[in-house]
């Protein structure tokens, strides 16, 4: 799978301590995640795509992983 990322993309991803999910992100960002999500809804199932703040996240946003099923 293709992984397409816009220049000067800003994705945040938080928890808060009732388990609510927040993605915070600017426009590249926003555009980056839809493409994704786009490739991934043509894998197979089980197909999945990692993010953290090592590879794709700002520093200190929770890990996401988006699977197919």
């Amino acid at each position: 799978m293709e992984i397409k990322w816009e220049d000067e993309y800003m994705i945040r991803v938080s928890v808060d301590d009732g388990n609510t999910v927040l993605i915070s992100a600017n426009k590249e960002g926003l555009l980056s995640l839809a493409a994704q999500l786009e490739a991934l809804a043509y894998e197979d199932i089980g197909s999945h795509i990692h993010y953290d703040e090592y590879n794709s996240l700002e520093e200190g946003s929770s890990e996401l992983i988006m699977e197919k099923i």
